[in-house]
């Protein structure tokens, strides 16, 4: 297994060891021991969603029974960002990306306090499977705008499918005003 820890706290790609050849390939997609080792929490849910081409989501976070996200495509492509909403962190409005894609198996993990989005880069879509570490709360969900200059963040490709929920987010600014974390 391959771990890239990144220039902000927290993140980490997570690569497990492919087996393969011209028939297909194995992986051992998770492992709870081996990840409490990397210092990862016990997951308590799967999540399971499928994503048209080029949609977009995020960015979310959960300030109320905050969840750290374990992220990984399981058929097509995405671009998947995390940017540190943590006021008191050194990296406080910087973001972290990769790309995961379902023929090469990798986890992000997308610690609590930091905020959530992903690009879908393949035309036929996208499968992602995440695990999280708490229940969902609607009430305690909230967002920032996935375009808003501050943070910097180069998405690919242009004229992304949005929901109308995503399309009002409040800007960087806002966050700041009033941060969650």
């Amino acid at each position: 297994m391959k771990v890239t820890e990144f220039s902000i706290k927290g993140p980490l790609l997570i690569e497990p060891k492919m087996i393969g050849d011209s028939r297909g390939f194995f992986v051992e997609r998770f492992r709870n021991d081996v990840y409490l080792e990397l210092g990862l929490p016990e997951f308590i849910q799967d999540n399971y969603s499928r994503s048209s081409g080029q949609v977009l989501r995020g960015l979310h976070f959960q300030y109320d029974r905050p969840q750290g996200k374990l992220v990984s495509a399981v058929r097509g492509a995405i671009f998947d960002v995390a940017v540190d909403i943590r006021k008191s962190s050194p990296t406080f409005g910087q973001h972290v990306a990769v790309e995961l894609h379902g023929d090469k198996p990798a986890w992000f993990w997308v610690p609590a306090g930091f905020a959530h989005g992903f690009r879908v880069l393949s035309g036929e879509g996208a499968d992602i499977l995440y695990k999280v570490n708490a229940n969902y709360n609607p009430q305690g969900e909230g967002g920032i705008d996935f375009e808003d200059p501050i943070l910097g963040i180069e998405w690919p490709g242009s004229n992304p499918s949005l929901s109308e929920r995503d399309r009002k987010m409040p800007s960087w600014n806002d966050y700041v005003r009033d941060p969650k974390f």
